[in-house]
């Protein structure tokens, strides 16, 4: 399928140019320019997704189940030139591409199954008892209703799976909310054509014209315009701690503060337990260094810290990990921003005195090449900078003394998405004892794997306590991600006809 973007914007069902442009850098192939996000445009994508959600908030769940089916179907038909301009634009390879572009549309088919089912509108009805003493009880129903619009952030390191018509966008149109989509400029055309996607899907299903809107580029005004609409109810963010932290405080500044579910940063440390160290540290490191490398160590989930008590294993563990990273090659990254961020993140460990590298690999430009240091656990606990996440293939060992230590040590950790643990049985007291604080540090724990990726499915959790993420009892990923845009309303003493049409039965 031949596709060239046209480099509009998407509002209100209608395709907007703009008087100035920016050229997006793609990885290979050509660039292309694209109009520039304003605040005006912001105002205008706003107010048509407030004038739409009285409309789209009283459809049927069948209806919305359709819409989103649309969407997927409509990402389908346009799978071909979704692939080739998403390769181009961030220089992942084709196959990764087309897993995401599956797992967008799995996600958009999974929420139509799930709103059809009904469960995530949590409905309750207590009925009246009119003969209490000594007072009656009135009859009260609840049910969980859509928020309002909402304002979704592309992010760099998902052009399909977490952008325009990722998850937060999934969960905000299945919960009947209007969606602002604020597209990253690292993938505009990825963007634009998955825009044309839902733009066809809303056609054809007959949903308000500012049910979804996407606008490109604009610099830091325009993100802070989206977030500060009064129309705006709530924010989902995948992106930076520090661009995320600025974002979060401007939602909690607002005259009428709003949630911001932002996705910020974790290291997602891995505990290697002694039994399991020793039967197989080799395993377990060449594991590492799959999981570490994977996608150039693009990944919000990817292990970068490993803890293992010093030792014979560890030293096996460590060789293992730096033979299996030898053999990668250097991967492109997504972005020239995200590249010098990764070589600045690699020449701040090298100049540490509280680290010794492991594999020290040279890579320039737009290009990664994999990186290994390690360090002891008195010099973690010293010195923060460590624990900062660098998005990349880089990988940091930290040895302890004793399992007293590595607890210890446990306990240091920020927020985080994933905690591992890898354990033999002989590991099951030392392991009881560092699930609690595990427990307490990250949304999903694993045992015996590695946490790179991230099922969509009903039981995940994609979140987890600050800096990781925003508000610990959310998820991005999975149904449950549908309840950050949904507020439970009780109503009392309502005639059937006025109820909405989810509590009539």
């Amino acid at each position: 399928m031949s596709w060239t973007p046209s480099g509009r914007h998407f509002i209100a069902g209608e395709w907007i140019a703009g008087t100035t442009t920016f050229r997006s850098e793609p990885a290979h192939g050509q660039a292309h320019d694209f109009a520039v996000g304003t605040t005006e445009l912001v105002d205008r994508a706003c107010r048509a997704a407030e004038a739409a959600f009285a409309a789209f908030s009283a459809t049927t769940r069948e209806e919305r189940a359709i819409f989103l089916e649309a969407i997927a179907e409509e990402i389908d038909k346009r799978g071909e030139a979704v692939t080739l301009i998403g390769t181009q634009e961030t220089g992942l390879p084709e196959g990764r591409l087309n897993g995401e572009r599956a797992r967008t549309t799995g996600q958009l088919r999974l929420f139509a199954e799930h709103i059809r089912k009904g469960a995530h509108l949590d409905a309750r009805i207590d009925a009246a008892q009119p003969d209490r003493q000594p007072a009656p009880r009135p009859e009260i129903r609840l049910v969980q209703r859509p928020i309002g619009p909402v304002a979704v952030f592309g992010a760099s390191n998902f052009p399909l799976a977490f952008s325009t018509a990722g998850g937060d966008t999934a969960a905000a149109l299945a919960a009947g909310c209007p969606v602002v989509v604020k597209g990253h400029s690292a993938h505009p055309g990825t963007g634009e054509i998955i825009a044309e996607a839902i733009a066809a899907a809303s056609e054809r299903t007959g949903m308000p014209a500012g049910v979804f809107s996407l606008i490109q580029g604009g610099r830091r005004d325009v993100g802070t315009a989206l977030v500060t609409h009064p129309a705006i109810k709530a924010v989902g963010f995948t992106g930076s701690l520090a661009g995320g932290r600025a974002l979060f405080d401007l939602c909690a500044q607002r005259p009428e503060p709003i949630p911001f579910f932002g996705e910020l940063g974790s290291v997602n440390p891995m505990f290697l337990l002694p039994a399991a160290t020793a039967a197989r540290a080799e395993a377990i490191g060449s594991g590492w260094a799959g999981s570490l490398t994977l996608g150039a160590g693009q990944f919000c989930t990817k292990p970068g810290i490993a803890v293992v008590v010093d030792g014979p294993e560890a030293d096996k563990f460590t060789s293992a990990a730096k033979a299996a990273l030898e053999k990668v090659a250097t991967q492109t990254m997504l972005t020239n921003g995200i590249a010098t961020a990764y070589h600045d993140g690699v020449d701040r460990l090298r100049a540490s005195n509280a680290v010794a590298p492991v594999l020290a690999a040279e890579s320039a430009g737009r290009d990664a090449a994999p990186n290994l240091f390690e360090t002891n656990g008195s010099a973690w606990l010293a010195d923060h900078s460590l624990s900062e996440e660098v998005f990349g293939p880089l990988g940091l060992v930290v040895r302890v003394g004793s399992p007293e230590k590595m607890l210890a040590l446990a306990e240091s950790f920020q927020g985080q998405l994933t905690a591992t643990i890898h354990m033999d049985d002989a590991d099951l007291g030392l392991a009881r004892d560092l699930l609690p604080i595990l427990e307490r540090k990250a949304g999903r724990l694993l045992v015996n794997g590695f946490p790179t990726g991230v099922e969509v499915v009903d039981s995940m959790v994609h979140g987890g306590p600050y800096p990781a993420s925003t508000n610990f009892g959310a998820t991005s990923v999975g149904t449950m991600s549908i309840r950050r845009f949904l507020r439970p309303v009780a109503y009392q003493n309502f005639p059937a006809d006025l109820l909405p049409q989810d509590l009539r039965n």
